[in-house]
């Protein structure tokens, strides 16, 4: 009895350095997706997910998702979440440093390209939740983890049952829960380029009533990308992540799980090689290519032409320090008519990176980084009906809290004023001295704050017996408040009036704070029906929503040099989506077969406007607010079989056709662009950063050898080419690619395991992501595929 009050009381306690609120359900302790345990005369295993908040056969729920369980998460090596885009085709990632990291779902979210996430006052479109607690700043997903459960993806709108409003959908990341029968594994592989990674864990009872699990991860690798100016390879691995967890279970009625993780990245990255040179309609002298281009005039030449040589000669700093962790307390009580959950959580992000932001060899800028701190309070509450009833239910609070602090600082080296301003100034042609902007630079003070509360429930109505009805809604009340402040410093001194204008032109002082509150109703409606054991059809219909912001990255200055207030605030999101699918099971479950079509309209997409005739901006930018609509529509379809005793295979396919249905002031194109162009209409243009094409494939095969086992693993991921930046330039498009991983290896009958693996296993070269110079020089830059790596792995479970 005292271990159950002690329970209460800490489940109690874990709230009060939180905002109140109310919770989610715990993924139960189950193996889903385990390669090795098919068996063609059991058919495949059921993959259990709590996507509805209650443990239930991912076959038997009426919406769009895919599941990757813990053991094809093993078997794979996919230890992040841009590993998991080869296992999941509808899931897209894009990261040019951990800080600028976004993922989507069909296109949509916040991609880095669009929606920059080093904007501190803006939120992601895909949530990320971590053993039910959400992460605020898609930073936190770059990171490696360890011993996870299972991973599920939801498409779509979520809110309804899921702690933060989200329109695009939700990754839904579970760990591993302690045991009370002992376990453990570890693991070490090494690989080309000092490739070494440790990882393990151990689990088991500390009383009859407490159990523990400790996990960790470390990852090193010598870079990728060969500086050939430092002699210093870039683009380097090193992270290490832990987590601790304690379980206590006093009775059957109630248990509480306390985790706590700390998770570390320190790097020489993350940089950027030559991609192409684009050309504009500027003038010749101010583009970067050409006989009197930019590089020509500092007798410049790229350390290659070839982005796949993976060399660079950049002069400026480089490097990534960064870490995040937390503490979460989520108990679990069963009051038998329904179950109480409490997930009370805090969690924190510390940030600071440099990098050479003109990516050359030639000495523009010589430093610019933002150094961050982040905390979140978060506090859920949830009530779940037990029994099998014909009705059933959820009904939750949810309390969020954030604060993010950063330093905006920038400094320009002796070759920036030529390279950004020219030789000449003015309607008088004044003169630039070379030495204009050496050393000029900012700094800055930025604080974001949130405060976000919703209520939110969902019933499901059988009507009759293979008949379901569901209505979910939620309401969110949110408010933000921003404060901004920058000065600028440094280069010679100057009285010209023309020369401090230009000198202003590359970077201005200002200041400015910001409030928004915002309320909104969203929901979903869906009804399901269960034609046979075997297959289940379901169509929905649903609102959700996606928070506004505060841009926190700088305003653009109207004619008197003051930040335009109006810019401040972007507009909330607002996403309709239409769905339907069917979900069968075939031959004894030897073959399951899921498709599922859908529709999405998103109002207020936030997205990179240029509005002079709002602004009247002295200095001509975009900045980020909202356009009228965007539309997605498509077709997934997955497919799991048992093709023979020890042998499985699996395939998804995604296409969607996402298009800027109402896009009227957009970023001009690269090769339309002239000294006066300031905006151009992108109505009718495909979405950005979205491929139109994916698919992905593994298959998984296990063959008893002695008094052990042989198995093979191969999984390939496809996507279509796509423009990988809103201006929707022809030189910013980023061709299709096959990524192909795959190994084998042999399993003792005491738990060891030998195995060779192949990353990339057929040297594909693609761009991950790619930039525009700032300056609009015409140079663009891309982050290279990883090349082939070949190692070996020792693995050993008790």
């Amino acid at each position: 009895m005292s271990m159950r009050l002690a329970v209460l009381l800490c489940a109690a306690a874990m709230p009060v350095a939180a905002v109140p609120a109310f919770a989610e359900t715990p993924a139960p302790d189950v193996a889903v997706n385990d390669p090795a345990a098919t068996d063609a005369s059991d058919g495949l295993p059921e993959v259990i997910v709590t996507a509805r908040r209650r443990a239930e056969d991912a076959q038997t729920v009426p919406a769009a998702l895919s599941v990757v369980g813990g053991a094809l998460i093993d078997q794979s090596f996919t230890v992040n979440t841009q590993g998991l885009t080869t296992l999941i085709p509808s899931l897209n990632y894009s990261s040019a440093n951990p800080r600028n990291t976004a993922f989507t779902i069909r296109g949509l979210g916040s991609s880095v390209v669009a929606v920059s996430q080093a904007n501190d006052g803006l939120e992601p479109g895909v949530g990320f939740y971590v053993d039910q607690v959400y992460h605020a700043r898609p930073a936190t997903a770059a990171f490696d983890f360890a011993d996870i459960e299972q991973v599920e993806e939801l498409r779509g709108p979520q809110g309804t049952l899921f702690g933060k409003n989200t329109t695009a959908g939700a990754l839904n990341v579970t760990t591993r829960a302690p045991t009370f029968t002992r376990e453990g594994f570890a693991e070490i592989s090494y690989g080309e380029r000092n490739f070494v990674q440790a990882k393990g864990w151990a689990s088991g009872p500390i009383t009859d009533s407490i159990a523990y699990r400790i996990s960790g991860v470390s990852t090193r690798r010598d870079g990728v990308i060969d500086n050939i100016r430092t002699g210093r390879d870039t683009n380097t691995l090193g992270t290490q992540a832990v987590r601790g967890q304690l379980l206590f279970k006093p009775d059957d009625t109630i248990q509480m799980r306390v985790i706590a993780d700390f998770t570390n990245f320190q790097a020489y990255c993350c940089g950027q090689v030559y991609l192409r040179t684009g050309t504009s309609l500027r003038a010749a002298n101010r583009q970067f290519g050409g006989p009197t281009g930019l590089a020509a005039q500092f007798g410049y030449t790229p350390a290659s032409t070839n982005p796949y040589d993976r060399v660079t000669d950049i002069d400026g700093p480089l490097g990534v320090d960064t870490n995040e962790g937390g503490v979460s307390a989520i108990t679990d009580w069963n009051l038998g008519f329904a179950t109480l959950t409490s997930v009370s959580a805090w969690r924190f992000w510390n940030w600071d990176a440099e990098n050479d932001r003109d990516y050359t060899g030639i000495p523009v800028q010589l430093s610019q980084h933002i150094p961050s701190r982040q905390d979140q309070y978060s506090q859920e509450l949830r009530l779940a009906s037990n029994g099998t009833g014909p009705l059933s239910y959820v009904a939750g609070l949810y309390g969020f809290r954030q604060k993010l602090v950063g330093r905006p600082i920038s400094i320009y080296g002796p070759a920036a004023a030529r390279y950004l301003i020219g030789t000449t100034t003015g309607a008088a042609n004044t003169p630039v001295p070379s030495n204009l902007l050496d050393g000029y630079g900012q700094d800055g003070r930025t604080d974001f704050r949130s405060l976000s509360y919703a209520a939110f429930g969902e019933v499901n109505w059988r009507i009759v017996p293979r008949l379901t009805a569901t209505l979910g809604l939620r309401y969110t009340q949110e408010d933000k408040d921003g404060y901004y402040t920058t000065t600028v410093s440094g280069g010679p001194a100057t009285t010209n009036a023309a020369l401090v204008a230009a000198r202003l032109g590359v970077l201005r002082p200002q200041s400015y704070e910001a409030h928004d509150s915002d309320g909104s109703l969203s929901g979903r409606g869906n009804i399901a029906w269960q034609a046979t054991d075997s297959m289940m059809a379901y169509a929905s219909y649903a609102r959700g929503f996606k928070s506004g912001g505060i841009n926190m990255s700088g305003l653009p200055l109207d004619n008197a040099n003051r930040p335009v207030l109006a810019t401040a605030v972007v507009r909330p999101e607002r996403n309709e989506t239409y769905e339907a699918g069917i979900k069968t099971s075939l031959f004894d479950r030897r073959l399951i077969f899921n498709i599922d079509g859908f529709y999405t309209k998103v109002h207020d997409f936030q997205a990179t406007v240029v509005e002079n005739s709002l602004t009247q901006t002295v200095q001509l930018r975009g900045y980020l607010s909202n356009i009228p609509e965007v539309t997605v529509k498509g077709i997934e379809a997955d497919v799991t079989a048992i093709l023979l005793p020890g042998l499985s295979a699996r395939t998804s396919v995604a296409y969607s056709d996402g298009t800027y249905s109402d896009y009227p002031a957009g970023p001009c194109p690269l090769e339309v662009q002239t000294a006066a162009t300031t905006q151009c209409s992108l109505t009718g243009r495909r979405l950005a950063s979205l491929p139109r094409f994916a698919l992905t494939a593994g298959l998984d095969y296990t063959r008893p050898v002695g008094t052990g086992a042989v198995f093979a693993h191969v999984d390939t991921a496809s996507r279509s080419g796509y423009n990988g930046d809103p201006s929707l330039s022809r030189f910013t498009y980023i061709r299709g690619y096959t990524l192909t991983n795959a190994n084998i290896g042999y399993r003792f009958a005491d738990g060891l395991e030998l195995i060779m693996w192949a990353r990339n296993l057929f040297d594909a070269d693609y761009i991950q992501n790619l930039t525009i110079q700032a300056g609009n020089s015409g140079l663009i830059l891309g982050a290279p595929s990883d090349p082939r790596t070949i190692g070996g792995t020792v693995r050993f479970r008790i």
